[in-house]
Protein backbone atom coordinates (compact mmCIF):
# COMPACT_ATOMS: atom_id res chain seq x y z
CA UNK A 1 0.00 0.00 0.00
CA UNK A 2 2.87 2.36 1.10
CA UNK A 3 4.61 1.38 -2.44
CA UNK A 4 1.62 2.59 -4.43
CA UNK A 5 1.33 5.79 -2.42
CA UNK A 6 4.76 6.91 -3.56
CA UNK A 7 3.86 6.09 -6.77
CA UNK A 8 0.82 7.85 -6.67
CA UNK A 9 3.10 10.77 -5.82
CA UNK A 10 5.44 10.50 -7.90
CA UNK A 11 3.29 10.57 -10.48
CA UNK A 12 1.54 13.96 -9.12
CA UNK A 13 -1.54 12.15 -8.54
CA UNK A 14 -3.15 12.45 -4.43
CA UNK A 15 -5.47 9.76 -3.24
CA UNK A 16 -8.80 9.99 -3.44
CA UNK A 17 -10.65 11.64 -0.12
CA UNK A 18 -13.93 10.98 0.93
CA UNK A 19 -15.50 14.28 1.94
CA UNK A 20 -16.26 14.98 4.99
CA UNK A 21 -19.61 14.24 6.11
CA UNK A 22 -21.94 16.83 7.30
CA UNK A 23 -21.84 17.50 11.10
CA UNK A 24 -25.24 16.34 12.29
CA UNK A 25 -27.56 18.53 14.72
CA UNK A 26 -26.53 16.98 18.42
CA UNK A 27 -29.87 18.79 20.31
CA UNK A 28 -33.06 19.99 19.10
CA UNK A 29 -35.56 19.71 21.62
CA UNK A 30 -34.29 21.57 24.60
CA UNK A 31 -35.50 25.35 24.99
CA UNK A 32 -31.80 26.54 24.21
CA UNK A 33 -31.74 24.71 20.98
CA UNK A 34 -34.63 26.73 19.25
CA UNK A 35 -33.35 30.25 17.69
CA UNK A 36 -36.88 31.16 16.40
CA UNK A 37 -38.21 31.78 13.21
CA UNK A 38 -36.38 35.19 12.29
CA UNK A 39 -33.41 33.12 12.29
CA UNK A 40 -34.66 31.30 8.87
CA UNK A 41 -35.68 33.70 6.55
CA UNK A 42 -31.72 35.11 5.62
CA UNK A 43 -31.16 31.58 3.82
CA UNK A 44 -34.59 30.40 2.68
CA UNK A 45 -36.42 34.19 1.69
CA UNK A 46 -38.95 32.93 -0.56
CA UNK A 47 -40.33 29.95 1.17
CA UNK A 48 -40.37 32.25 4.56
CA UNK A 49 -42.34 34.81 2.51
CA UNK A 50 -44.73 32.28 1.49
CA UNK A 51 -45.20 30.69 5.03
CA UNK A 52 -45.41 33.97 6.52
CA UNK A 53 -48.87 34.46 4.98
CA UNK A 54 -49.99 31.29 5.17
CA UNK A 55 -52.89 29.05 7.54
CA UNK A 56 -50.34 27.39 9.54
CA UNK A 57 -47.59 30.29 10.75
CA UNK A 58 -50.80 32.80 11.56
CA UNK A 59 -52.18 30.20 13.31
CA UNK A 60 -52.30 32.39 17.13
CA UNK A 61 -51.98 36.31 15.98
CA UNK A 62 -52.00 39.60 18.18
CA UNK A 63 -55.06 41.34 17.30
CA UNK A 64 -53.81 44.56 17.79
CA UNK A 65 -51.78 44.26 14.10
CA UNK A 66 -53.91 41.10 12.83
CA UNK A 67 -55.87 41.46 9.47
CA UNK A 68 -59.08 39.95 11.17
CA UNK A 69 -62.11 39.33 9.10
CA UNK A 70 -65.31 38.92 11.39
CA UNK A 71 -66.88 42.21 11.88
CA UNK A 72 -67.43 43.28 15.32
CA UNK A 73 -70.31 45.34 14.04
CA UNK A 74 -72.96 44.84 16.51
CA UNK A 75 -74.12 41.14 16.08
CA UNK A 76 -75.34 39.12 18.88
CA UNK A 77 -74.73 35.77 19.96
CA UNK A 78 -77.14 33.43 21.79
CA UNK A 79 -76.85 30.38 23.99
CA UNK A 80 -79.61 30.32 26.39
CA UNK A 81 -80.42 33.03 28.50
CA UNK A 82 -77.08 34.26 27.69
CA UNK A 83 -75.61 36.90 25.01
CA UNK A 84 -71.95 37.87 23.46
CA UNK A 85 -72.54 41.14 21.41
CA UNK A 86 -69.62 41.71 19.30
CA UNK A 87 -68.69 45.91 18.83
CA UNK A 88 -65.89 48.39 18.39
CA UNK A 89 -64.79 50.63 21.18
CA UNK A 90 -61.99 53.22 20.43
CA UNK A 91 -60.65 51.39 17.87
CA UNK A 92 -60.40 48.08 19.23
CA UNK A 93 -62.50 44.85 19.14
CA UNK A 94 -64.76 43.97 21.93
CA UNK A 95 -66.99 41.02 23.39
CA UNK A 96 -69.71 42.33 26.04
CA UNK A 97 -71.20 38.68 27.42
CA UNK A 98 -74.14 38.95 29.29
CA UNK A 99 -73.89 35.33 31.33
CA UNK A 100 -76.63 34.00 33.94
CA UNK A 101 -73.45 32.24 35.41
CA UNK A 102 -70.88 34.67 35.69
CA UNK A 103 -72.58 37.60 35.34
CA UNK A 104 -71.93 40.75 32.52
CA UNK A 105 -68.33 41.57 31.42
CA UNK A 106 -66.90 43.30 28.51
CA UNK A 107 -63.84 41.46 27.21
CA UNK A 108 -61.45 43.26 24.92
CA UNK A 109 -59.82 40.83 22.03
CA UNK A 110 -56.00 40.48 22.40
CA UNK A 111 -55.21 37.57 20.56
CA UNK A 112 -57.38 35.98 17.20
CA UNK A 113 -56.69 31.89 16.74
CA UNK A 114 -57.42 30.33 13.06
CA UNK A 115 -58.01 32.42 10.13
CA UNK A 116 -58.24 29.70 7.12
CA UNK A 117 -62.03 28.44 8.00
CA UNK A 118 -63.25 30.34 10.93
CA UNK A 119 -61.33 32.90 13.89
CA UNK A 120 -61.83 32.33 17.30
CA UNK A 121 -61.19 35.25 20.17
CA UNK A 122 -58.90 35.57 23.19
CA UNK A 123 -59.03 38.38 25.47
CA UNK A 124 -58.98 39.67 28.89
CA UNK A 125 -61.83 41.43 30.86
CA UNK A 126 -61.90 45.06 32.92
CA UNK A 127 -59.06 45.57 34.71
CA UNK A 128 -57.72 41.76 34.95
CA UNK A 129 -54.63 40.64 32.41
CA UNK A 130 -55.63 36.76 32.29
CA UNK A 131 -56.42 36.24 28.84
CA UNK A 132 -59.40 33.83 28.38
CA UNK A 133 -61.11 32.26 25.77
CA UNK A 134 -64.32 33.57 24.43
CA UNK A 135 -67.08 32.49 23.66
CA UNK A 136 -68.04 33.34 19.98
CA UNK A 137 -66.52 31.88 16.60
CA UNK A 138 -66.95 33.51 13.30
CA UNK A 139 -67.35 30.82 10.45
CA UNK A 140 -66.07 32.16 6.98
CA UNK A 141 -68.45 30.13 5.04
CA UNK A 142 -71.80 31.27 6.23
CA UNK A 143 -70.62 34.59 7.48
CA UNK A 144 -72.01 34.00 10.71
CA UNK A 145 -71.44 34.14 14.64
CA UNK A 146 -71.31 30.49 16.65
CA UNK A 147 -70.17 29.53 19.97
CA UNK A 148 -66.90 28.44 20.38
CA UNK A 149 -68.26 25.61 22.80
CA UNK A 150 -70.04 23.94 19.84
CA UNK A 151 -67.07 23.96 17.58
CA UNK A 152 -66.82 20.00 18.76
CA UNK A 153 -69.63 17.21 19.24
CA UNK A 154 -70.54 18.32 22.76
CA UNK A 155 -74.49 18.67 23.27
CA UNK A 156 -77.03 21.89 23.65
CA UNK A 157 -75.32 23.93 26.37
CA UNK A 158 -77.84 26.05 28.69
CA UNK A 159 -75.43 29.17 28.94
CA UNK A 160 -71.86 29.83 27.79
CA UNK A 161 -68.97 29.60 29.47
CA UNK A 162 -65.67 32.35 29.18
CA UNK A 163 -64.10 30.40 31.96
CA UNK A 164 -61.71 28.30 29.84
CA UNK A 165 -57.88 30.23 30.08
CA UNK A 166 -55.70 30.49 26.57
CA UNK A 167 -52.61 29.69 28.04
CA UNK A 168 -54.25 26.14 29.75
CA UNK A 169 -56.00 24.98 26.64
CA UNK A 170 -55.06 26.40 23.42
CA UNK A 171 -51.31 27.45 24.05
CA UNK A 172 -49.78 24.34 22.95
CA UNK A 173 -50.92 22.85 19.59
CA UNK A 174 -51.57 26.74 18.26
CA UNK A 175 -48.25 28.11 19.21
CA UNK A 176 -44.37 27.09 19.57
CA UNK A 177 -42.97 25.31 22.28
CA UNK A 178 -39.43 23.13 22.93
CA UNK A 179 -40.33 19.79 22.49
CA UNK A 180 -38.87 18.45 25.30
CA UNK A 181 -41.84 20.08 27.07
CA UNK A 182 -44.63 18.22 25.17
CA UNK A 183 -43.20 14.62 26.60
CA UNK A 184 -43.83 14.84 30.22
CA UNK A 185 -46.23 12.57 30.05
CA UNK A 186 -44.16 10.27 28.30
CA UNK A 187 -41.76 10.41 30.57
CA UNK A 188 -43.27 9.84 33.89
CA UNK A 189 -46.15 7.63 32.66
CA UNK A 190 -49.80 7.33 34.33
CA UNK A 191 -50.37 9.92 37.10
CA UNK A 192 -49.15 12.76 36.15
CA UNK A 193 -50.54 15.81 36.52
CA UNK A 194 -52.61 17.62 33.46
CA UNK A 195 -50.63 19.84 31.51
CA UNK A 196 -51.63 21.53 28.10
CA UNK A 197 -48.49 20.93 26.31
CA UNK A 198 -48.90 17.10 25.75
CA UNK A 199 -48.55 14.96 22.92
CA UNK A 200 -51.91 13.42 22.26
CA UNK A 201 -50.36 10.01 21.29
CA UNK A 202 -52.13 8.19 24.29
CA UNK A 203 -55.26 7.92 21.89
CA UNK A 204 -53.78 6.34 19.25
CA UNK A 205 -53.96 2.47 19.87
CA UNK A 206 -51.06 0.89 21.76
CA UNK A 207 -48.78 -0.58 18.71
CA UNK A 208 -48.94 2.89 17.20
CA UNK A 209 -47.45 5.07 20.55
CA UNK A 210 -44.47 6.90 20.37
CA UNK A 211 -42.96 6.60 23.32
CA UNK A 212 -39.92 8.91 25.38
CA UNK A 213 -36.95 7.82 27.12
CA UNK A 214 -34.65 9.54 29.71
CA UNK A 215 -30.91 9.17 28.14
CA UNK A 216 -29.21 11.35 30.81
CA UNK A 217 -31.25 11.95 34.24
CA UNK A 218 -29.41 14.22 35.61
CA UNK A 219 -29.78 16.52 32.73
CA UNK A 220 -32.89 16.09 32.52
CA UNK A 221 -33.97 17.08 35.78
CA UNK A 222 -31.43 20.21 35.18
CA UNK A 223 -33.26 21.07 32.21
CA UNK A 224 -36.92 20.38 34.52
CA UNK A 225 -35.50 22.57 37.34
CA UNK A 226 -34.80 25.53 34.72
CA UNK A 227 -38.49 25.44 33.18
CA UNK A 228 -39.90 25.61 36.57
CA UNK A 229 -37.63 28.51 37.38
CA UNK A 230 -38.45 30.31 34.22
CA UNK A 231 -42.19 30.05 34.58
CA UNK A 232 -41.86 30.80 38.28
CA UNK A 233 -42.84 28.04 39.75
CA UNK A 234 -41.38 26.03 43.01
CA UNK A 235 -38.34 24.37 42.98
CA UNK A 236 -38.88 21.15 42.72
CA UNK A 237 -37.34 18.15 44.82
CA UNK A 238 -34.08 17.31 43.04
CA UNK A 239 -35.21 13.39 41.85
CA UNK A 240 -36.44 12.69 38.08
CA UNK A 241 -40.61 12.09 38.99
CA UNK A 242 -40.99 14.73 41.35
CA UNK A 243 -39.08 17.05 38.73
CA UNK A 244 -41.63 16.20 36.17
CA UNK A 245 -44.57 16.65 38.25
CA UNK A 246 -43.77 19.93 39.29
CA UNK A 247 -42.42 20.87 35.71
CA UNK A 248 -46.11 19.73 34.18
CA UNK A 249 -48.02 21.52 37.50
CA UNK A 250 -45.95 24.75 36.26
CA UNK A 251 -46.61 24.64 33.01
CA UNK A 252 -50.18 23.96 33.79
CA UNK A 253 -50.40 26.92 35.96
CA UNK A 254 -48.15 29.41 34.80
CA UNK A 255 -47.29 28.97 31.16
CA UNK A 256 -48.13 32.24 29.11
CA UNK A 257 -47.40 34.65 26.03
CA UNK A 258 -43.92 34.88 27.78
CA UNK A 259 -42.76 31.56 27.95
CA UNK A 260 -43.05 30.22 24.21
CA UNK A 261 -40.69 30.23 21.68
CA UNK A 262 -42.88 32.72 19.85
CA UNK A 263 -46.49 33.32 19.14
CA UNK A 264 -48.21 31.05 16.83
CA UNK A 265 -46.68 27.92 14.77
CA UNK A 266 -43.13 28.95 13.82
CA UNK A 267 -40.50 27.21 11.93
CA UNK A 268 -39.08 25.02 14.77
CA UNK A 269 -43.05 23.70 15.55
CA UNK A 270 -41.98 21.48 12.84
CA UNK A 271 -38.99 21.04 11.77
CA UNK A 272 -37.53 21.42 16.15
CA UNK A 273 -35.01 23.53 17.32
CA UNK A 274 -32.98 24.57 14.61
CA UNK A 275 -30.28 27.25 16.27
CA UNK A 276 -27.03 25.17 15.33
CA UNK A 277 -28.52 25.18 12.18
CA UNK A 278 -29.13 28.50 11.57
CA UNK A 279 -25.35 29.19 13.10
CA UNK A 280 -23.47 26.68 11.19
CA UNK A 281 -25.72 26.09 8.20
CA UNK A 282 -24.03 22.41 6.85
CA UNK A 283 -25.78 20.81 10.54
CA UNK A 284 -28.93 19.99 8.93
CA UNK A 285 -32.23 19.88 10.98
CA UNK A 286 -33.99 17.11 10.92
CA UNK A 287 -37.58 15.93 12.45
CA UNK A 288 -36.35 13.34 14.70
CA UNK A 289 -35.88 14.14 17.83
CA UNK A 290 -32.07 14.32 18.87
CA UNK A 291 -30.81 15.02 22.43
CA UNK A 292 -28.20 12.93 24.89
CA UNK A 293 -30.68 14.04 27.33
CA UNK A 294 -34.14 13.10 26.50
CA UNK A 295 -35.09 10.87 23.37
CA UNK A 296 -38.21 9.89 20.92
CA UNK A 297 -39.19 6.46 19.90
CA UNK A 298 -40.92 5.20 17.32
CA UNK A 299 -43.53 2.08 17.82
CA UNK A 300 -42.40 -1.28 18.34
CA UNK A 301 -41.80 -2.64 14.91
CA UNK A 302 -41.48 0.67 12.94
CA UNK A 303 -38.06 1.82 11.65
CA UNK A 304 -38.51 5.61 11.67
CA UNK A 305 -38.46 6.40 8.49
CA UNK A 306 -38.62 10.23 7.66
CA UNK A 307 -42.18 9.72 6.68
CA UNK A 308 -43.09 8.61 10.06
CA UNK A 309 -41.18 11.43 11.73
CA UNK A 310 -43.22 13.96 9.33
CA UNK A 311 -46.34 11.91 10.30
CA UNK A 312 -45.59 11.80 13.55
CA UNK A 313 -44.86 15.79 14.00
CA UNK A 314 -48.11 16.59 12.35
CA UNK A 315 -50.09 14.46 14.98
CA UNK A 316 -48.75 16.12 17.70
CA UNK A 317 -51.63 19.04 16.80
CA UNK A 318 -53.75 17.08 14.56
CA UNK A 319 -55.21 14.23 16.64
CA UNK A 320 -58.35 15.28 18.10
CA UNK A 321 -60.18 12.57 20.37
CA UNK A 322 -59.97 15.47 23.17
CA UNK A 323 -63.95 15.97 23.67
CA UNK A 324 -65.68 13.05 25.79
CA UNK A 325 -67.90 12.62 22.11
CA UNK A 326 -68.01 8.51 22.81
CA UNK A 327 -67.44 7.00 19.16
CA UNK A 328 -65.67 6.76 16.54
CA UNK A 329 -65.06 5.24 13.13
CA UNK A 330 -64.98 1.68 12.57
CA UNK A 331 -67.42 1.03 15.44
CA UNK A 332 -65.05 2.17 17.78
CA UNK A 333 -65.24 4.05 21.10
CA UNK A 334 -63.38 6.73 22.55
CA UNK A 335 -62.35 4.86 25.50
CA UNK A 336 -62.11 1.26 24.16
CA UNK A 337 -60.39 0.33 20.87
CA UNK A 338 -60.75 3.77 19.12
CA UNK A 339 -60.81 3.91 15.61
CA UNK A 340 -60.62 6.91 13.28
CA UNK A 341 -61.62 10.47 14.31
CA UNK A 342 -65.13 11.41 12.87
CA UNK A 343 -63.99 15.49 13.10
CA UNK A 344 -61.50 17.58 11.49
CA UNK A 345 -57.85 18.19 13.38
CA UNK A 346 -57.90 14.70 13.65
CA UNK A 347 -56.10 13.51 10.52
CA UNK A 348 -52.48 13.37 11.96
CA UNK A 349 -53.77 10.77 14.05
CA UNK A 350 -55.94 8.62 11.67
CA UNK A 351 -53.60 8.64 8.43
CA UNK A 352 -51.28 6.70 11.31
CA UNK A 353 -53.73 3.85 11.40
CA UNK A 354 -53.79 3.56 7.84
CA UNK A 355 -51.12 1.39 5.34
CA UNK A 356 -49.34 4.35 3.56
CA UNK A 357 -48.02 6.19 6.83
CA UNK A 358 -44.47 4.34 6.72
CA UNK A 359 -43.25 5.42 3.55
CA UNK A 360 -45.39 8.36 2.40
CA UNK A 361 -45.29 11.75 4.57
CA UNK A 362 -48.49 14.01 5.33
CA UNK A 363 -46.74 16.44 3.21
CA UNK A 364 -46.90 14.43 -0.20
CA UNK A 365 -49.99 16.15 -0.05
CA UNK A 366 -50.03 18.98 1.75
CA UNK A 367 -47.71 21.96 2.01
CA UNK A 368 -47.38 23.67 5.35
CA UNK A 369 -46.15 26.75 4.09
CA UNK A 370 -48.35 27.84 1.89
CA UNK A 371 -52.61 27.28 1.54
CA UNK A 372 -53.18 24.02 -0.19
CA UNK A 373 -54.53 24.67 -3.45
CA UNK A 374 -54.76 21.59 -5.68
CA UNK A 375 -56.50 18.99 -3.52
CA UNK A 376 -59.37 18.54 -5.01
CA UNK A 377 -57.41 17.64 -7.84
CA UNK A 378 -55.63 14.93 -6.31
CA UNK A 379 -58.61 12.87 -6.19
CA UNK A 380 -59.56 12.79 -9.65
CA UNK A 381 -57.13 10.58 -12.20
CA UNK A 382 -54.74 13.05 -12.05
CA UNK A 383 -53.87 12.29 -8.58
CA UNK A 384 -53.41 8.62 -8.82
CA UNK A 385 -49.40 8.87 -9.49
CA UNK A 386 -49.23 9.71 -5.71
CA UNK A 387 -50.59 6.03 -4.90
CA UNK A 388 -49.14 3.88 -8.15
CA UNK A 389 -45.50 5.06 -6.98
CA UNK A 390 -45.86 2.42 -4.40
CA UNK A 391 -49.02 -0.06 -5.75
CA UNK A 392 -49.55 -1.63 -8.84
CA UNK A 393 -52.11 0.29 -10.92
CA UNK A 394 -54.84 -2.28 -11.53
CA UNK A 395 -57.29 -0.42 -13.23
CA UNK A 396 -60.57 -1.10 -11.26
CA UNK A 397 -62.51 -1.00 -14.43
CA UNK A 398 -65.83 -0.61 -12.54
CA UNK A 399 -64.23 2.95 -11.23
CA UNK A 400 -61.56 3.76 -14.28
CA UNK A 401 -62.71 7.94 -14.07
CA UNK A 402 -62.49 7.41 -10.58
CA UNK A 403 -59.16 8.65 -8.84
CA UNK A 404 -58.36 6.18 -5.79
CA UNK A 405 -58.31 9.00 -3.15
CA UNK A 406 -61.76 9.23 -4.20
CA UNK A 407 -63.07 6.12 -2.64
CA UNK A 408 -59.81 5.29 -0.33
CA UNK A 409 -60.02 8.34 1.57
CA UNK A 410 -64.18 8.87 1.27
CA UNK A 411 -64.83 12.40 2.01
CA UNK A 412 -67.23 11.66 5.09
CA UNK A 413 -65.39 13.24 8.36
CA UNK A 414 -67.06 16.81 9.57
CA UNK A 415 -65.05 19.92 8.40
CA UNK A 416 -64.56 22.79 9.81
CA UNK A 417 -66.62 24.92 7.69
CA UNK A 418 -69.78 22.18 7.47
CA UNK A 419 -69.41 20.73 4.71
CA UNK A 420 -67.33 17.51 4.55
CA UNK A 421 -64.08 16.25 4.43
CA UNK A 422 -61.70 13.63 3.85
CA UNK A 423 -61.29 10.65 6.29
CA UNK A 424 -57.31 10.19 5.97
CA UNK A 425 -57.39 6.43 8.19
CA UNK A 426 -56.63 5.51 4.06
CA UNK A 427 -58.25 1.70 3.39
CA UNK A 428 -60.75 0.17 1.40
CA UNK A 429 -64.38 0.83 1.16
CA UNK A 430 -64.90 -3.03 1.81
CA UNK A 431 -63.34 -3.28 4.84
CA UNK A 432 -65.50 -5.57 6.65
CA UNK A 433 -64.71 -3.00 10.19
CA UNK A 434 -66.38 -0.20 7.67
CA UNK A 435 -68.88 -1.68 5.98
CA UNK A 436 -70.40 -3.89 9.22
CA UNK A 437 -69.19 -1.05 11.35
CA UNK A 438 -69.97 1.99 10.23
CA UNK A 439 -73.21 4.07 8.96
CA UNK A 440 -73.53 4.92 5.92
CA UNK A 441 -71.39 2.41 3.38
CA UNK A 442 -68.76 4.56 2.02
CA UNK A 443 -70.33 3.83 -1.44
CA UNK A 444 -73.17 5.74 -0.57
CA UNK A 445 -71.46 9.09 -0.23
CA UNK A 446 -72.06 8.87 -3.70
CA UNK A 447 -74.44 6.48 -4.72
CA UNK A 448 -77.13 8.14 -2.52
CA UNK A 449 -79.69 6.23 -4.40
CA UNK A 450 -79.10 2.63 -3.69
CA UNK A 451 -79.82 0.46 -0.95
CA UNK A 452 -77.24 -1.43 1.50
CA UNK A 453 -78.19 -4.94 -0.34
CA UNK A 454 -77.27 -2.86 -3.64
CA UNK A 455 -73.89 -1.81 -2.38
CA UNK A 456 -73.29 -4.96 -0.73
CA UNK A 457 -74.17 -7.43 -3.38
CA UNK A 458 -72.00 -4.97 -6.26
CA UNK A 459 -69.12 -5.06 -3.73
CA UNK A 460 -69.27 -9.01 -3.74
CA UNK A 461 -69.58 -9.18 -7.03
CA UNK A 462 -66.44 -7.12 -7.43
CA UNK A 463 -64.76 -9.02 -4.89
CA UNK A 464 -66.21 -12.59 -4.69
CA UNK A 465 -63.87 -13.17 -2.09
CA UNK A 466 -65.36 -11.12 0.34
CA UNK A 467 -69.09 -11.77 1.89
CA UNK A 468 -70.55 -9.19 4.09
CA UNK A 469 -72.38 -9.70 7.51
CA UNK A 470 -75.95 -9.46 6.74
CA UNK A 471 -77.24 -9.32 10.24
CA UNK A 472 -74.88 -6.98 11.57
CA UNK A 473 -76.08 -5.11 8.47
CA UNK A 474 -79.37 -5.41 9.55
CA UNK A 475 -78.59 -4.44 13.06
CA UNK A 476 -76.82 -0.98 11.74
CA UNK A 477 -79.70 0.03 9.50
CA UNK A 478 -82.90 -1.97 10.44
CA UNK A 479 -83.42 -3.72 6.93
CA UNK A 480 -81.02 -4.21 4.05
CA UNK A 481 -83.80 -2.86 1.45
CA UNK A 482 -83.51 0.52 3.30
CA UNK A 483 -81.26 3.14 1.19
CA UNK A 484 -78.54 3.23 2.90
CA UNK A 485 -78.06 7.59 3.47
CA UNK A 486 -82.05 7.64 4.80
CA UNK A 487 -81.27 5.22 7.32
CA UNK A 488 -78.58 6.26 8.69
CA UNK A 489 -79.89 9.81 9.56
CA UNK A 490 -82.83 7.68 11.13
CA UNK A 491 -80.46 5.64 13.09
CA UNK A 492 -77.08 6.58 12.91
CA UNK A 493 -75.01 7.98 15.49
CA UNK A 494 -73.91 11.86 15.33
CA UNK A 495 -71.45 11.83 13.50
CA UNK A 496 -72.66 9.41 10.69
CA UNK A 497 -75.76 11.62 10.60
CA UNK A 498 -73.84 14.23 9.81
CA UNK A 499 -71.75 12.28 6.88
CA UNK A 500 -74.95 11.30 5.16
CA UNK A 501 -76.54 14.61 5.50
CA UNK A 502 -72.87 16.06 4.13
CA UNK A 503 -73.43 14.38 1.25
CA UNK A 504 -76.86 14.67 0.35
CA UNK A 505 -76.13 18.77 0.48
CA UNK A 506 -72.84 17.98 -1.90
CA UNK A 507 -75.45 16.44 -4.10
CA UNK A 508 -78.03 18.42 -4.12
CA UNK A 509 -80.38 16.12 -3.23
CA UNK A 510 -83.81 17.36 -3.04
CA UNK A 511 -85.97 14.92 -2.09
CA UNK A 512 -83.82 14.67 1.42
CA UNK A 513 -85.21 17.84 2.67
CA UNK A 514 -87.45 16.69 4.85
CA UNK A 515 -85.25 14.31 6.42
CA UNK A 516 -82.61 16.99 7.06
CA UNK A 517 -85.17 19.58 8.27
CA UNK A 518 -85.27 17.70 11.93
CA UNK A 519 -81.98 17.58 12.35
CA UNK A 520 -81.39 21.55 12.35
CA UNK A 521 -82.81 20.68 16.22
CA UNK A 522 -80.23 17.92 16.94
CA UNK A 523 -79.13 17.25 20.29
CA UNK A 524 -75.55 18.15 18.69
CA UNK A 525 -75.30 21.28 17.68
CA UNK A 526 -72.36 21.26 15.26
CA UNK A 527 -74.67 18.36 13.43
CA UNK A 528 -77.28 21.45 13.17
CA UNK A 529 -74.82 22.96 11.42
CA UNK A 530 -74.20 21.02 8.96
CA UNK A 531 -77.85 20.01 8.29
CA UNK A 532 -78.06 23.97 7.96
CA UNK A 533 -75.74 24.09 5.34
CA UNK A 534 -76.76 21.07 3.40
CA UNK A 535 -80.14 22.59 3.13
CA UNK A 536 -78.41 25.90 1.62
CA UNK A 537 -76.56 23.86 -0.59
CA UNK A 538 -79.44 21.59 -1.35
CA UNK A 539 -82.37 24.45 -1.70
CA UNK A 540 -80.20 28.29 -2.65
CA UNK A 541 -82.58 29.08 0.64
CA UNK A 542 -80.34 30.84 3.24
CA UNK A 543 -82.36 29.08 5.99
CA UNK A 544 -82.03 32.41 8.21
CA UNK A 545 -82.28 30.02 11.34
CA UNK A 546 -80.49 30.86 15.08
CA UNK A 547 -79.95 26.92 14.91
CA UNK A 548 -77.74 27.49 17.97
CA UNK A 549 -80.89 28.54 19.63
CA UNK A 550 -82.33 25.75 22.04
CA UNK A 551 -83.68 22.80 20.23
CA UNK A 552 -87.45 23.65 21.15
CA UNK A 553 -86.87 27.29 19.52
CA UNK A 554 -85.34 25.83 16.51
CA UNK A 555 -87.31 22.82 15.99
CA UNK A 556 -90.59 25.84 15.86
CA UNK A 557 -88.73 27.65 13.42
CA UNK A 558 -87.59 24.67 11.21
CA UNK A 559 -91.19 23.13 11.20
CA UNK A 560 -92.38 26.91 9.81
CA UNK A 561 -89.67 27.46 7.15
CA UNK A 562 -90.56 23.86 5.96
CA UNK A 563 -94.54 24.40 5.27
CA UNK A 564 -93.17 28.11 4.03
CA UNK A 565 -91.72 25.39 1.03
Amino acid sequence: MRLALLVLASCGTAPAVAPAPPPATASNVLRGDYAGSSACGDCHAQIYATWAASPMRNMTRDAATATIRAPFDGATLHVGADTATMTMDNGRRVMRVVSTKDGTHTWRVTKVVGGRYREDFVGVAEDETVEHVLPATYVFATKSWRYKGYSVMVKERPYMSVRGRWSQECIGCHNTLPLATMLYDELYGPGLPAYQGKLSDRVLPRSKQWGAVTKNESALIGYLESEVELMGGDRPEHALRPALAAAAMTSEQKLDGDHLVELGIGCEACHNGAKRHAQQPEARPTFAAVSDVVGVVPPRGQQGTRAQWINHTCAKCHTVLFTKYPWTWEGGSRSKDPGGSSISSGEGRDYQLGGCASQMACTTCHDPHTADKNLDELATKAGDHLCTTCHRDDGHAHHATVGCISCHMPKKNMGLDYGLIRYHRIGSPNDPRRVEGDRPIECALCHADKSVEALVTTMEQWWPKRTFDRAKLRALYGDTAANALRATVVRGKPHEQAAAIGAWGQLKQQDAVPAIVPMLAHDYPLVRYFAQRALQQITGDPVAIDVGADAATVRAAADAWLRAR
